[in-house]
């Protein structure tokens, strides 16, 4: 598994997204080949064309379904032959079916458990015959402040254990020089997170969510695309299993007033 490029490769779930979006724009402005990995190919290929690749640097999309294992395993097979190494994997990609403790459905259940938890597992555990060979890596898994806070009990258990499997993983990958660590996004104006929801309604959610954050804004893509960033690059070399929460300290318990 000898390295075709002499650039770092990154490869981004979720890509699609208004947050692999950032993630992948500044990774490939950092100067990292860039693979851009989604559900939805086309989108995956329009956000391909957007980036601003310099001579010599490469973005390639594909599709994947983080559900499914062997969608996985033919996912890094390309991405492998296309560089000849992958260093950089970040698990962004996630679903949430949104239910309470008495109404979920367990279908929906396993569903979110397989993108959002097994997902990562499984692509990590492919991706990892490359660090092997190379003796380095980094693995950005991207959480949730609600795994602290709570919330919708699928969703919160799934990010919930990514934190327990960022730092499983970080001990198991530690020989490699692979390091593992979880950025914890506050509120974010996502598609995503509108899913499913009216204006108003996540209007009043984020009016509450600024009203419990000390530094008074909702996060941005460009925020957790900025941290992302450093957890990849040298700079971070020794940090591992940790969680970084990018919400503007709205991870810290409301303080009551005298």
């Amino acid at each position: 598994m000898n390295p075709a490029t002499d650039r770092a490769v990154a490869l981004v779930t979720g890509a699609a997204g208004e947050l692999g979006r950032a993630i992948c724009a500044r990774l490939c402005r950092d100067g990292l080949h860039v693979v851009a990995v989604d559900l939805n190919l086309e989108a995956a290929q329009a956000l391909v064309r957007d980036l601003d690749c310099q001579p010599g640097q490469r973005a390639l999309a594909l599709h994947a379904d983080l559900g499914d294992q062997a969608s996985i395993e033919a996912m890094v097979d390309r991405a492998g032959a296309a560089f000849g190494r992958i260093d950089v994997v970040v698990n962004n990609a996630a679903v949430n079916h949104r239910g309470s403790l008495f109404d979920f459905d367990p279908v929906q259940w396993d569903h979110m458990m397989a993108v959002n938890l097994r997902g990562p597992a499984l692509l990590c555990q492919k991706v990892a015959p490359y660090w092997k060979a190379q003796g380095s890596g980094r693995v950005i898994n991207m959480v949730s402040r609600c795994w602290v806070a709570g919330g919708p009990p699928a969703y919160v258990a799934c990010k919930a254990g990514l934190v327990g499997l960022t730092r499983s993983m970080a001990r198991e990958l530690a020989p490699w020089q692979v390091t593992v660590n979880a950025i914890a996004p506050g509120l974010l104006p996502s598609a995503f997170t509108l899913d499913g929801r009216d204006r108003e309604s996540f209007e009043l959610m984020a009016e509450g969510s600024i009203g419990n954050t000390p530094l008074k804004r909702l996060t941005t893509p460009e925020d957790i695309a900025n941290t992302t960033a450093f957890l990849a690059s040298s700079d971070a070399a020794f940090i591992t299993a940790e969680v970084i929460h990018v919400c503007g300290g709205s991870q810290l318990a409301p303080f009551g007033r005298a």
